[in-house]
């Protein structure tokens, strides 16, 4: 489906030093920078209230930033959101389908909303339908459909005014592995048509499948952005991780691992001690010695490539997990 968008000179999206505070003292951007050009994939990743949805509903001008700019498709956010609705699409957290009507029927009022009708109505809601495999179940109620097919959908409504650039914020939550493999197919189709997507999410393998460029958030803050090969890149060494017998040991197996020449930043999840090598694997007889000398079982070693998981650790102290951490240093 082509969208007909010449490919402009600059970015789709421009955000710069953004920062959006809530009355309550909550600060839930602080000061982030951005851009994202046509036909690209850009991943906002970091745990629940780490501010992506605040950065999706600034950009789609459903809030306003406490200070910074931003501007979309050409447009500024503050100054010109009605040029700005009209130049998006985008999927909420929440689905927005109305599940006492057909899925034909949610496209329609979607259309209407932006005010098509008749034909051209029609042909954009055949065309979506039979994009998203959706025509032989579109007279059905949505109620009666699956939620892969309602998260089609979800997206199919985003796209009815065939935007430039579509914002997906956690599009892939609560689905099945292989629901969400088709739609990071879907996802990869609209790229390459020329839409600008921003992706929120809180899934590593998502972003790092997906994204041709992201950013890390946390706290408000972004703490590493460029490609997922160079973030990764950026990691000195392979991550070798120990799974302990039990977790009242794990401080004293960290200070360990720090007395251990080659190992860098040992850091504490629960049971499991990380650190930093190069040519880890070599370095494993000489941790499981020195651990057992000092009397702390260890349950299993394992030694990888660097991760999104390792950048995001590398930046914060923390590993990562979607809901929000605190792990000893």
């Amino acid at each position: 489906m082509s969208h007909g968008h010449p490919t402009p000179d600059g970015p789709l999206i421009e955000a710069h030093e953004l920062v959006k505070r809530y009355p309550a003292g909550v600060t839930a951007l602080d000061g982030v920078s951005l851009e994202v050009g046509a036909g690209s994939v850009f991943g906002l990743l970091g745990p629940n209230g780490a501010g992506k949805s605040t950065m999706v509903k600034i950009l789609s001008t459903l809030s306003r930033p406490t200070a910074g700019t931003a501007a979309v498709a050409g447009h500024d956010v503050v100054r010109e959101p009605d040029h700005v609705r009209r130049a998006i699409g985008v999927v909420g957290q929440r689905s927005a389908v109305d599940p006492a009507a057909t899925g034909r029927e949610n496209l329609h009022l979607q259309a209407r909303l932006y005010g098509l009708d008749g034909r051209e109505m029609r042909a954009r809601t055949a065309g979506l339908l039979d994009r998203f495999e959706l025509t032989e179940a579109a007279d059905r109620l949505v109620g009666t459909w699956s939620g892969g097919m309602r998260r089609k959908l979800d997206v199919a409504m985003g796209l009815i005014n065939r935007p430039r650039v579509l914002f997906l914020d956690e599009p892939t939550t609560g689905l099945d592995p292989d629901a969400r493999v088709r739609l990071w197919a879907e996802i990869r189709r609209l790229a390459d048509d020329g839409v600008a997507i921003f992706l929120t999410t809180h899934y590593l393998e998502e972003a790092d499948r997906l994204a041709g460029r992201l950013a890390i958030v946390d706290r408000g803050r972004v703490v590493a952005q460029g490609t997922p090969e160079a973030l990764k890149a950026g990691l000195r060494g392979d991550a070798i991780q120990i799974e302990l017998g039990a977790s009242d040991g794990a401080l004293a197996a960290a200070s360990i691992l720090g007395t251990i020449d080659g190992l860098a930043d040992p850091v504490v999840d629960g049971q499991r001690v990380m650190a930093r090598a190069d040519h880890a694997a070599a370095r494993v007889p000489s941790v499981l010695s020195a651990l057992e000398g000092a009397g702390v079982a260890v349950a299993s070693v394992t030694v990888a490539r660097p991760s999104l998981d390792d950048v995001y650790l590398s930046h914060t102290g923390r590993a990562y997990r979607p809901d929000a951490m605190e792990v000893a240093r």
